[in-house]
């Protein structure tokens, strides 16, 4: 059972039961389910706030907010001076705070008390004052206190005051024309709002064909409609309806409402008395809102409506006291069975926050004190009328039920033990003096269940003489998870009567019960409620005849207040803006107040008359900001909606508008000022601690942050006190030069060839992205490009368009415009930013062919090799310039790559296989400068010696005498998939965050010295002038090739961490070396930017090969094309990449100069990733026709485990409480256990007694039909299940089997790879084991078609150490690779076997391995696997 669904269920377990989809809870659902508590023990109090916690606000539907963890801490959130920190880094910051709160609080008291003591004139108390002395003490300090602080006093009036600058009569206009407009707006409010909970974040649904309940009124899209995976309406009545784009355009329509709105509303004193004389609670001390504005707050999309909040705030800018609550659209919701015509229009409701800041303060949502409602197309000349809430007045109902259906307790699955628990622990000796007295209040319920718990009514009939009108049949509606508890009953409209709702109301803060109410909407608005039930009534009391009289109902009255006017005060502030460049000003804001002007500096202590207001960080700025926003925000917004603004935001604008040269001498992204050059590092050896360490030179870190602060910003805002006006200025080439910095930085580019762009936005018109998985086209609009091979074999026509693509990428006919783009917001919550793209064409010098597995990339290369060799060996010049092209494969392909060029080429090529160090110290320059194709291994760097002898050469040895760095055995960081963040602390000790794990930072600093020292030795040995021709054991990275191909691309690129985990893991066992990808992304340089300074470079291109190129990020796709030719996609400056070597100082500054990306810069991020895959990418199919007629059959073979299996399974979950194991557990369970402990588990299921078995009975049937095929076994090796399987097949007399094993070397794995992938000759061949075992790290690139058609998977893969800690497009693709080794082009057969061998429990329950293959086997995994356009 889900996690949710248990905590769900135990909130309503409870005798006082709640629906936690309506009522606050408090989840950290990061917890085990037996830790974690579905309530906390006193309602209003949250749980222990923790930097991991993943806390879910059920009845919000959302996790809880970084900003809410820090209130809930006590931290100042609204006075912190922060940046760019994500909503996980907020939390993280908020994690374990409350030591500090707690400690500073004590610590100011202990200060302030003596102080506190001689200014109230008061005396010590004794310590030996009794608890009476020193209660009444304590209240006399606390009187004394606000006697002599009346600001701080929590009294409604003087939290209220009234603006010192006059307002004028004539500036105010009624309100009412305003109300009258927004209602007949009413259907274009529905139309754009929120129409299903996908909206809900922002975006808009990719439908436009939606669903709605008639009778709740839910709506939800067709594309989140579904019983199993989306959300299942089938217990609600619903219809199909449309929405046009154009009418769903919420951005467009909120710049419609912002045209109309007013800067602030004011409520007339009259109104406000008459209210205040009614008499009720709420509207307690409403007279001192009198005269006060009520600035516009926010405007917010909400379900079937728009809300506009006013707030009337202490002092105009302080904390709220009132709000004036507008509601466009959907003002009360009824059912269409009842009321065919919705009802639409708009509703102005009146709360007071007064009694929250009294001395006995109201906790909890606060109900309207007053309400106003205008109906669409009311044109009638009668002023609507105010009403207000009126002391209620008690009665009494007779319900009787009928018909029973079933309570909520029973839908989720409680039963009748639940109710026997209960009473057990009510009539314990510690709770049963309360549960008596409960008893006693009548309030019994709260204690234990009733005893017809389980049964609601069908229909409920009620019969009222003190309020007739409630008096009806009410009918439940079948409508579940839409309302509280699933309680709804309509009493249907007739002639005489309205229609009426019977429900029950959620107590949110859970401060009580929940209360049944008779109410005129299908809500829970106070406004329509009619008539509130005792908390003691359920519904299940209406089968009772003793309960059928319900006393002590509230009969709720709101009376008119005819004297009430709202008026709308359109401010005297005005905005004009600029339409040009000629000056810096962007926008005016004139019409400023003294006071206002005032309140803008009040906290500067410059006396100008002119002057810069400080905006751009600090709790000063954050000061100066809010003042802005309640002065000025409204009247920008209305000026932009209204008039529209210049560069980007008119109407008639084409957007665009592009930046010229100040400069010639100065292009874009050099400007100093703009954008500060890093201080750079040093390495110095540490002796202590025998390690090589960063540093810098003295200050310079300190005087680069300053450089920083004192950059120049691209928004400035200038205060004229004498004008009483604000400029807003606008410095666009700042911009330019900050954007144009990220395209051109670290690489070997022209500046002079970026050009930059920019215009305005409005955050609120921008469209949420719609990203889609990415696609790689075929070639088949490219022209054909023949080649010549060995006879019989020729070229498929898509393999000849493949080649043309390379060739047009070879002689710089493909080109690619580069772009970065910066979002500078605005200061404030006007929403404007200013978007700036930089643009820079540039020819390909790579790309990536990904034609699917078997189509035959490696024949397509040497196509292109051929084509090309004439030229390439005139190209050939000593000492550096070889007629080479290099081909970087994994090791296991190093033999088979060499077959495949002799078996297509018609001409005897010179080719070199380099397996290792010492293959090289055999080889002269002369060799490798003749050679016409050179290939190795991707991880020549670990070959032994091999480092060592480029630093001897590059005369390295004395420069890191002390000791030279060997290639790190940890990536400095992992790559995370989904949406995780990290918050590094700044301290005293550690000012610039050494990260939360010290050992992460050393990992960098290990892989940024090797590669710095990798870097210099490379510089150093290209810069040698003394080598001769036949000098031997030269370095790879001293050549100049003529074109580089990186066979199985895709591996190097990954760095899950479950796939680092399982290197690790690997270490020491049968670990292959193709699969340490630290090596062969050191070799392939995939963090320099720079070309022609990373370890390979070529004249013409460089290509990767890749059957499953894993293109299931932006963030994978931008480093390919970064690898694959130098090529700039967006976002490459800012990639996650970077840290893997980065300072603890820099990644506290990229975290600081990171911007911000909107919703425009995330669609330019995806789109300029497609547009790279369709002009450096191509993927194409094996046609059937060269499939010949082959199919793939799938048997999943199921195994049934023993006992004695059953019992190891379980025991081998080591850090899962026993009670808590079971077949059924999920990697998910495994969240807070250690990734040995899991890994021991995955090493128990590889190892199963069945599974082998199962492994050997198919391997002889196999043989036994067909006695010379051969077989391929497939193992996670990671887990030693090779080991596993290998034994099992040697101990079998007639079976035996070949695998691989770690101390073999390159060539001697190669060798024995090679008896599966040709026909047995000799009398040697042929006694040989009909079975080889390899590993998933083998699968990629092997040909083994021609020899073997029957294929076994030992189990499903999965790489990970539990918890979320896993890729399943990783894993997917490993099996499809592992497949294509055999189901390809040039497979003899008709048909290949894949077997699955899958355990499952004794009685066939389902284990890991059905879990795993669902996984795998889904086919949006499959889809992002491939990444297949067609």
């Amino acid at each position: 059972v889900d996690m949710l669904d248990i905590l769900h269920a135990s909130a309503l377990r409870d005798a006082e039961s709640h629906d936690s989809n309506f009522t606050s809870f408090y989840w950290n659902i990061s917890q085990n389910v037996t830790k974690e508590k579905h309530r906390t023990a006193t309602s209003g109090i949250a749980g222990c706030v923790t930097p991991g916690g993943d806390v879910l606000l059920p009845h919000k539907g959302r996790p809880i907010l970084g900003c809410e963890k820090l209130l809930l801490q006590g931290l100042p959130y609204f006075r912190l001076a922060l940046q760019n920190e994500t909503e996980v880094q907020l939390g993280d910051l908020a994690g374990n705070a409350m030591s500090l709160t707690v400690v500073s609080a004590c610590m100011l008291g202990s200060i302030l008390a003596e102080q506190a003591r001689q200014e109230m004139g008061l005396k010590k108390l004794k310590p030996d004052s009794t608890e009476k002395e020193r209660r009444d003490f304590a209240d006399m300090i606390y009187d004394k206190f606000h006697r002599i602080n009346p600001h701080l006093r929590n009294d409604a009036k003087s939290n209220v005051r009234v603006q010192d600058n006059c307002i004028l009569p004539e500036m105010k206009t009624c309100a009412t024309k305003l109300f009258r407009d927004l209602a007949n707006l009413a259907d274009e409010a529905i139309d754009s709002s929120v129409l299903c909970t996908c909206e809900s974040s922002g975006r808009n649904s990719r439908t436009q064909e939606f669903v709605q309940c008639e009778t709740c009124r839910v709506t939800c899209c067709r594309n989140c409609l579904s019983d199993n995976a989306g959300y299942n309406l089938s217990s609600h009545k619903t219809s199909e309806f449309s929405v046009t784009r154009e009418k769903h355009d919420s951005g467009r329509f909120q710049t419609k409402l912002r045209s109309l709105l007013p800067a602030s509303l004011y409520l007339t004193a009259t109104g406000l008395g008459e209210i205040e004389s009614i008499g009720h609670r709420y509207s307690k001390n409403i007279i001192s809102f009198a005269d006060c504005p009520f600035n516009l707050h926010r405007i917010k999309r909400d379900k079937r409506k728009w809300i506009i909040s006013y707030y009337a705030r202490n002092n105009d800018v302080g904390e709220a006291v009132g709000e004036l609550r507008i509601t466009v659209g959907d003002i009360k919701t009824v059912d269409i069975v009842s009321e065919q015509q919705a009802n639409l229009g708009v509703s102005v409701i009146l709360t007071s926050f007064l009694l929250a800041r009294s001395d006995s303060p109201t906790f909890g949502a606060l109900p309207p004190t007053a309400t106003l409602c205008v109906k669409k197309d009311d044109v009638g000349n009668t002023e609507p009328c105010w009403i207000s809430k009126a002391p209620s007045r008690k009665g009494s109902l007779h319900v009787v039920g009928e018909g029973v259906s079933e309570s909520p307790r029973i839908s989720v699955g409680l039963v009748d033990s639940v109710e026997q628990d209960l009473k057990a622990a009510a009539t314990k000796s510690h709770n049963l003096k309360f549960f008596n007295s409960a008893r006693e209040r009548n309030e019994e319920r709260r204690w234990i269940y009733t005893k017809n718990w389980d049964k609601w009514p069908k229909v409920i009939t009620i019969e009222s003489e003190d309020c007739d009108s409630l008096s009806g049949t009410y009918e439940r509606a079948s409508c579940e998870q839409t309302v509280n508890m699933n309680a709804l009953w309509i009493r249907h409209r007739t002639d005489n009567a309205p229609t009426l709702y019977l429900l029950i109301e959620p107590n949110v803060s859970r401060t009580g019960p929940d209360n049944a109410i008779i109410t005129s909407s299908i809500s829970y608005q106070s406004q329509y409620v009619i008539a509130k039930f005792p908390h003691y009534w359920q519904p299940c009391d209406a089968f009772d005849e003793r309960k059928f009289t319900v006393n002590h109902v509230e009969f709720h009255e709101w009376k008119e207040v005819n004297s009430m006017k709202c008026e709308a005060l359109y401010t005297s502030v005005q905005v004009n803006s600029n339409k040009c460049l000629e000056t810096d000003v962007l926008m005016t804001v004139q019409g400023l107040t003294d006071r206002q002007c005032n309140m803008l500096c009040q906290r500067l202590e410059s006396k100008e008359t002119v002057l810069k207001l400080p905006v751009h960080s600090g709790q000063r700025a954050q000061q100066i900001i809010r003042v802005f926003n309640s002065v000025c925000v409204s009247a920008i917004q209305q000026h932009v909606a209204s008039s529209g603004l210049h560069f980007g935001l008119l109407p008639d604008d084409d957007g665009w508008h592009e930046l010229k040269k100040q400069d010639p001498n100065k292009p874009f992204g050099t400007c100093e000022e703009c954008v500060p050059q890093r201080p750079v590092e040093h390495w110095v050896f540490d002796k202590e601690r025998e390690r090589w360490d960063r540093k810098y030179e003295s200050g310079a870190s300190r005087k680069f942050r300053l450089a920083l602060q004192g950059a120049p910003t691209p928004f400035e805002i200038w205060l004229n006190r004498e004008q009483r006006l604000l400029n807003i200025k606008f410095f666009p080439y700042v911009a330019a030069h900050y954007v144009g910095r990220q395209l051109i930085d670290g690489r070997d580019v022209d500046a002079g060839d970026v050009s930059v762009k920019f215009r305005f936005t409005d955050t609120y018109l921008q469209d949420d992205p719609i990203i889609d998985p990415f696609k790689v086209k075929t070639c088949r609009d490219e022209a054909t490009t023949d080649i010549e091979l060995k006879k019989p074999y020729s070229l498929y026509d898509r393999q000849k368009r493949v080649i043309t693509k390379m060739l047009n990428i070879e002689r710089g006919v493909t080109q690619f415009e580069e772009l970065e783009m910066v979002e500078n917001p605005l200061y404030g919550s006007s929403g404007l930013n200013v978007t700036t793209i930089a643009e820079r064409v540039s020819k390909l010098g790579g790309g990536v062919i990904a034609d699917a597995i078997g189509a035959g990339k490696t024949v397509v290369s040497i196509g292109l090799i051929l084509n090309g060799l004439k030229e390439a060996r005139a190209n050939k010049m000593f000492p550096r310039r070889t007629s080479a092209t290099l081909v970087v494969v994994p090791p296991a392909l190093l033999h088979q790559w060499k077959l495949e060029i002799d078996k297509f080429s018609p001409t005897t090529l010179n080719v070199t296989v380099i397996y290792d160090f010492s293959t090289l110290q055999n080889l002269a320059i002369k060799n490798i400068l003749d050679s016409d194709v050179v290939i190795v291994p991707i991880d020549i760097l670990e070959s032994k010696g091999y480092f060592e002898n480029l630093a001897k050469k590059a005369n390295l040895n004395k420069s890191y005498k002390e000791k030279l760095p060997r290639l790190p055995t940890h990536s400095g960081q992992k790559e995370i998939n989904d949406a995780r963040g990290v918050w590094i602390p700044a301290t005293s000790a550690d000012p610039y965050a050494g990260s939360n794990n010290s050992t992460n930072q050393q990992n960098r600093n290990a892989s940024a010295f090797y590669t710095h020292v990798y870097q210099e030795a490379i510089r150093n040995i290209r810069n040698n002038d003394v080598f001769k021709e036949s000098d031997r054991a030269v370095p790879l990275e001293f050549f100049e090739w003529e074109r580089v191909i990186v066979d199985e691309i895709h591996e190097s690129l990954c760095t899950t961490k479950s796939e680092i985990d399982d290197a690790r893991e690997r270490d020491g066992k049968d670990f292959f070396k193709e699969k340490n990808r630290r090596a062969g992304r050191e070799f392939l340089g995939i963090t320099i930017k720079n070309v022609t300074k990373r370890p390979l470079v070529y004249r013409k291109a460089i290509f990767g090969l890749s059957g499953t190129p894993l293109l299931d990020s932006s963030s994978r796709v931008i480093e390919l094309a970064n690898l694959m030719g130098n090529a700039y996609v967006f976002g490459l400056s800012s990639h996650w990449r970077r840290l893997e070597k980065e300072s603890s100082r820099d990644i506290f500054l990229e975290n600081y100069l990171e911007p911000v990306k909107g919703r425009e810069a995330r669609t330019a991020e995806f789109n300029k990733c497609q547009d790279y895959l369709d002009v450096a990418c191509c993927r194409n199919k094996v046609d059937d026709e060269e499939m010949n007629g082959c199919v793939l059959q799938t048997h999943i073979r199921r195994v049934r485990i023993s006992m004695e299996e059953k019992r190891l399974y379980l025991d081998s979950m080591k850090g899962i409480p026993e009670d808590k194991r079971s077949l059924s557990i999920r990697p998910e369970d495994f969240e807070d256990v250690s990734p040995g402990s899991f890994a021991k588990f995955l090493k128990q299921n590889a190892s199963l007694k069945s599974r082998g078995e199962e492994l050997v009975r198919i391997c002889k049937k196999i043989l036994h039909e067909d006695p010379k095929t051969k077989i391929i076994v497939f193992t996670d090796g990671s887990i030693d299940a090779g080991l596993t399987a290998s034994s099992i097949l040697n101990s079998e007399k007639d079976l035996g089997c070949t695998s691989l094993l770690p101390t073999d070397s390159n060539e001697v794995k190669n060798k024995k790879i090679s008896w599966y992938q040709h026909g047995d000759v000799t009398v040697e061949d042929k006694a040989r084991p009909r079975i080889l075992v390899l590993h998933f790290e083998h699968c990629a690139g092997l040909n083994l078609q021609t020899e073997c058609n029957n294929l076994v998977l030992f189990g499903p893969l999965y790489t990970g150490t539990g918890g979320t800690n896993s890729d399943p497009v990783a894993d997917a693709s490993s099996e499809l690779q592992a497949i294509g080794r055999v189901y390809r082009a040039g497979q003899p057969k008709m048909t290949v076997h894949t077997f699955k061998i899958i355990a499952e429990g004794p009685e066939g329950e389902e284990l890991l391995d059905g879990q795993i293959l669902r996984r795998n086997t889904n086919e949006e995994t499959i889809a992002m696997a491939t990444n297949a356009a067609e």
